[in-house]
């Protein structure tokens, strides 16, 4: 294996050359003591970063028996490493010359813990880590004199201070690893207790802003307090006993004045389908893993999609069993989006009147007396919820504001005043029988879909020009497979970069595996769910890139379903 000294000779003898002449630099050395693995040197300066691999054993890694003992653990162990060499990457990178020359760049795991790429903990305690190097060029040209510092003193330091146990105290160490332990072990409790969520006393529910994860700072914050009615209390591994409000299934509305926290704690539930890290401020407030948020949106592609249980009877006989369209509008595409999450196995559905259709969501009794419901295709949301937990075990909360029809059909009001909440269970069914709407429900008993699609595998198209594979993912909310882009702006779970890019590379293997050209869309994300756990994010591509994280089943159908190449037959 090739050493420091063979660096600084490598690096003397092609300085100044063609940039291409870093090529030499590919393959394994051992630098400043520490195994490194250069998988791919940039083609130009302006390129992406030059891929690095280090594997540390157990015994250079230094980290305790108790940072990796199970799976949780080690996540959170991961995920605490990745943030502190990002953190730190971002401070020591300095400009060395032209197009990128001298970034040191880690993708951050941002306020979620998930199975990531860029730093992964086994359970020994061996680490890998993955990061970018942008090798320093003047014009086009190597720039040797820049490069070794940054290989030889830059990364190996950065090593040295993030990725080492030694680097930290051990309390700290031990933080991230149980923060996620305890919030896995909550996860797998709340199903059993008959909960679709957890919201732990004390959280900060409240973010930055709607493009900024991290807890809001100010002392306006008000830390979560659960109601009396709907206070329980769970044993944890770490935390020991965890007060909090448990949030029952059935249908669960959330109700409030403008800005007193209704949103706020939505979002908070459908973020808790992730853990979070110490200091994020909801590291205890904990959904089930088949909670999806569903949302209108206009304009979206749907490729026979049965909604007919919500809209039937649409002018000129247009099939709602097999629904299609390249323009959906509010009330079709959120129809398609209940259907479509359930079809991937959804159990629990988030829902804000502010991001719905309003047609979709309710008919007050002067608009069915106005338009009848002979001329009237959509039986309102209001109409079908109750049903669906009757019929098929499906949970709803839904966040209102404006509609008191829905008290009729509610087994939980919670009123949030000044961000606290309040169980106004008991005071919202007086006032349905007090004050009743006199609307007649709509649509008659629900035929819910009994079949699954099935897809053609050759309808997502992966090439662009001479590549036969193409993906990429710009940012967060769009993913292009071979020509087309994704518009995933409405997959509202979706939280980092890194998810879209894995499940843009999971969408090209579907196209590509060897199988039925026709396969259910149930099977696809069952299949793809089997490969994650046996073979991890690795298994999506052949290069080994550390800038994948995980996504659930239910992302990777909502990219699927927005395809607009889709061919269901």
């Amino acid at each position: 294996m090739r050493s420091d000294h063979d660096l600084i000779a490598l690096l003397d003898r092609i300085d100044g050359r063609g940039y291409k002449a870093y090529k030499e630099l590919e393959g394994s050395w051992t630098l400043g003591g520490f195994p490194f693995l250069i998988d791919h040197v940039q083609a130009d300066p302006f390129a992406s970063p030059t891929r690095v691999r280090v594997t540390l054993s157990p015994e250079a890694s230094g980290l305790p028996e108790s940072c990796c003992r199970s799976e949780p653990r080690a996540l959170g162990t991961a995920a605490f490493l990745a943030r502190s060499f990002a953190e730190a990457a971002a401070g020591r990178s300095q400009r060395r010359g032209t197009g990128g020359s001298g970034e040191i760049r880690m993708q951050h795991p941002g306020q979620v813990v998930l199975p990531q790429t860029a730093v992964m903990v086994d359970s020994d305690g061996s680490v890998e880590a993955r990061f970018g190097v942008g090798l320093p060029a003047r014009g086009r040209r190597v720039a040797a004199r820049g490069a070794q510092p940054l290989l030889l003193e830059d990364c190996v330091d950065l090593i040295r201070d993030t990725l080492l146990a030694s680097s930290y105290d051990d309390a700290r160490l031990e933080e991230h690893a149980a923060t996620n332990e305890d919030a896995e072990a909550l996860r797998g409790m709340i199903g059993d207790l008959g909960l679709v969520a957890f919201v732990a006393e004390g959280a900060l529910l409240p973010r930055r802003s709607g493009i900024d994860e991290r807890p809001l700072e100010s002392k306006e914050t008000v830390a979560f307090v659960s109601p009396e009615s709907l206070r329980h209390e769970v044993d944890l591994p770490n935390a020991g006993p965890v007060r909090g409000m448990a949030v029952p299934e059935g249908v669960t509305l959330i109700v409030g004045g403008g800005y007193h926290g209704k949103s706020t704690l939505l979002r908070a539930l459908q973020a808790g389908v992730y853990n979070h890290p110490p200091g994020d401020g909801r590291e205890l407030v904990i959904s089930r893993d088949d909670t999806v948020k569903i949302r209108a949106e206009d304009g979206r592609s749907i490729c026979a999609v049965d909604i007919s249980p919500f809209i039937d009877g649409l002018p000129f006989g247009q099939d709602t069993q097999a629904f299609s369209t390249t323009n959906a509008s509010g009330s079709t595409s959120q129809a398609a989006a209940i259907v479509e999450a359930l079809e991937a196995g959804a159990q629990t559905l988030l829902v804000d009147e502010d991001t719905s259709a309003t047609n979709f969501m309710i008919r007050d009794r002067r608009m069915q007396e106005l338009v009848p419901q002979s001329s009237e295709p959509i039986t309102p949301f209001v109409d079908r919820v109750a049903s669906l937990h009757a019929d098929l075990g499906i949970n709803t909360v839904l966040v209102l504001g404006g509609s008191g029809d829905y008290l009729d059909v509610a087994n939980l009001v919670i009123q949030m005043k000044d961000y606290a909440p309040t169980d106004v269970t008991l005071r919202a069914r007086e006032l349905a029988g007090q004050f009743p709407t006199g609307r007649a429900p709509e649509g008659g008993p629900a035929r819910w879909p009994e079949s699954c699609r099935r897809f053609r595998r050759s309808s997502i198209k992966t090439r662009r020009g001479k590549r036969a594979v193409h993906v990429k993912a710009p940012h967060t909310h769009t993913v292009t497979i071979g020509t087309e882009s994704i518009d995933l702006a409405a997959v509202e779970q979706l939280v980092h970069r890194g998810q879209t890019r894995a499940l843009g590379l999971a969408l090209a293997q579907i196209a590509t595996e060897d199988g039925s050209e026709e396969i259910t869309i149930p099977e696809t994300l069952d299949w793809i769910e089997r490969t994650l756990a046996t073979s991890g994010l690795d298994a999506l591509t052949d290069w080994r890139f550390g800038d994948l994280m995980a996504f659930r089943r239910y992302e990777l159908a909502m990219a699927l379903n927005r395809l607009r190449s889709l061919r269901v037959d």
